[in-house]
């Protein structure tokens, strides 16, 4: 008898758990589970952030070189349905809502069953008229905020809560089954992912100010010190919650006497900042220790490992092989990732490097030790293209004008023979911004001493067009980052030198509003009101480029102090530039 049991956490960051180092957090429970399991030190995800996590769940590749946030494609293996298809029964019980809209519609359906539970985030359930302002009905970061404070109020009792609803369905579905043999649940909540919504019983584990500053920004930390620590807080709270849950199936495991023959796999897609390095969230900065280095716990009935640490380097493209591997069935040929059974057993290690990032951003290499995050060679952080049959964004699908620049490409390597469309695309920001970026997590964990080694930097680029090369990436992304399609990356190719300029500008401390005058435009007005004035041109000089209606609207609602805090080359002296021509026109 053999049976798998996925517990995914969103935005679980492993410097607050216990196992990992932490001595404040409330979370006996995942103290409990790496007594049980085989802990892993050197996990890293790859492509980030949520969806494109997931797609390397279910096809043991890297994503994030050919395509953004997306669907599964028509070429992509799925871990779940290949399963499936070989007599496992897989169910999946979530209240992550991506996976329902146009960004995420084709993974649920890979699985043999699935229950959802709606209410996280800005998740489209309870229709609330009143109130509206509908002149932004179509703007969905209007449309997240508004409906998150309409689904709050069918959440007063935790019992309602999605993610108690997730675990619930999770634990029935593991007590129904648990004398049944061939099955794998993936059992998934969204939490702890902002909005860090929970209940005043694990609000009181914690200082807590009262005040429902649970969604920060994807910015800068500009907000005092005490409105940090209770965002950090209400996240600790919502973290505490999930451990209860944890708890759960722990016992439902004892109860039912599943170790002896139940494979557990307890991980997350990506951690989280709360206001380390003077930053807020994930995505719009490079993609720091505290975001992509991820908890990883593994129980294998096989080798029955409890309580031992794991050094190999393991990344989220190894879960699916894991799971094949259990159940008798091999990776793909397409699969870069591979079955960690020898590795639970004997530390035994499946690579040297892995590699990580988000599309358009830096592309980053790890070697356990060294992380090599590697910006664009121009400004304008250029050439750029999805590569895709399932033209769909988050939320929205492919706009015709985006389609009209489309052309058909011919087939990668994994894409099984298919041709697909190649369309003009753009990112949130410039990596250039922050230059290429060199860490050596064992004297710096921190990461606050970037390096500039040019021997270093060589073997890491040299590690990273290897990574690329293996997987197939299109040409155009080694031009963005100035590095050999063929042949031997060189001296040629370094680019820490050349951009420690914005490195160091990089690691300034965001501007706010205290910096300026009172009443500075720049730091009172927002770029809606600064574009109705004389210095519009100025302005728009000064702004990044909007990519698309949606960024546009974003910048809008932004003084230019707020949008500096996620722009280094948004310079103070810039600023200062724009205020003076302000007063002067007055």
């Amino acid at each position: 008898m053999m049976r798998a049991i996925v517990l995914m956490f969103d935005s679980l960051n492993r410097r607050m758990l216990p196992p990992y180092g932490d001595t404040t957090t409330h979370a006996p429970n995942f103290a409990r589970l790496a007594e049980r399991t085989a802990v892993f030190d050197n996990c890293y995800a790859g492509s980030m952030p949520c969806m494109p996590a997931r797609r390397e769940l279910h096809t043991g590749r890297y994503n994030f070189l050919h395509r953004s946030w997306s669907p599964l494609e028509p070429f992509d293996d799925s871990v779940p349905e290949m399963l499936r298809k070989a007599g496992v029964y897989t169910h999946l019980a979530t209240d992550h809502q991506h996976y329902w809209e146009d960004g995420g519609a084709t993974y649920h359906n890979r699985f043999s069953s699935y229950e959802f539970f709606r209410g996280q985030e800005g998740d489209l359930w309870k229709g609330e008229v009143e109130g509206v302002d509908r002149r932004n009905l179509a703007n969905f970061a209007y449309r997240m905020l508004h409906q998150d404070e309409v689904n709050r109020k069918h959440l007063s009792d935790e019992a309602d809560h999605p993610q108690t609803r997730t675990f619930d369905a999770g634990l029935e579905f593991v007590s129904t089954n648990a004398d049944q043999d061939k099955w794998m649940i993936q059992i998934e909540t969204f939490d702890p992912h902002e909005p860090f919504f929970s209940y005043a019983r694990w609000h009181a584990l914690y200082p807590d100010t009262g005040e429902d500053f649970d969604w920060p920004p994807y910015a800068r930390v500009t907000e005092d010190e005490a409105k940090v620590g209770q965002a950090r807080n209400r996240y600790l709270a919502l973290l505490s919650m999930c451990d209860a849950n944890l708890g759960r199936l722990l016992d439902l495991m004892d109860e039912k006497d599943m170790w002896k023959d139940t494979m557990l796999i307890v991980c997350t897609d990506h951690g989280y900042m709360l206001g380390e390095k003077g930053w807020w969230a994930k995505s719009v900065m490079p993609w720091y220790d505290e975001t992509i280095h991820t908890p990883l716990f593994v129980w294998d009935p096989r080798s029955r490992v409890r309580g031992k640490r794991r050094k190999a380097l393991v990344q989220t493209i190894d879960i699916g092989p894991t799971l094949l591997d259990l159940f008798g069935l091999s990776p793909t040929r397409d699969m870069q990732g591979r079955p960690l059974a020898g590795t639970v057993a004997e530390d035994s290690p499946v690579r040297q490097a892995g590699m990580f990032g988000i599309f358009g951003s830096h592309v980053s290499v790890t070697d356990g030790r060294y992380v090599y995050m590697r910006g664009s060679v121009r400004p304008d952080n250029t050439p750029l293209f999805e590569h895709t049959l399932m033209p769909a964004h988050m939320r929205a699908l492919f706009s015709p004008l985006e389609l009209a620049r489309a052309e058909l490409a011919p087939p990668f390597s994994f894409t099984k023979g298919a041709p697909v469309l190649k369309i003009p695309a753009w990112a949130m920001g410039t990596p250039w911004s922050y230059g290429t970026l060199l860490y050596d997590l064992e004297t710096d964990p921190a990461q606050e001493r970037p390096l500039n080694d040019p021997e270093l930097e060589l073997r890491m680029a040299s590690m990273l067009v290897a990574l690329m090369r293996g997987n197939d990436a299109p040409p155009e992304q080694y031009e963005r980052l100035g590095l050999p399609v063929d042949g031997e990356v060189g001296r040629e190719h370094l680019l820490i030198e050349s951009q420690w300029a914005q490195v160091q500008e990089g690691q300034r401390p965001a501007l706010r509003a205290s910096d300026f005058p009172d009443g500075a435009r720049v730091a009172t007005m927002t770029v809606a009101e600064l574009m109705k004035t004389p210095v519009r041109e100025l302005v728009e000089g000064a702004l990044p480029r909007p990519a698309n209606d949606l960024f546009a609207f974003m910048l809008a609602g932004k003084t230019l102090v707020e949008i500096a805090a996620n722009h280094p080359d948004l310079t103070r002296e810039r600023l200062e530039q724009i205020e003076r021509e302000l007063a002067e026109i007055e």
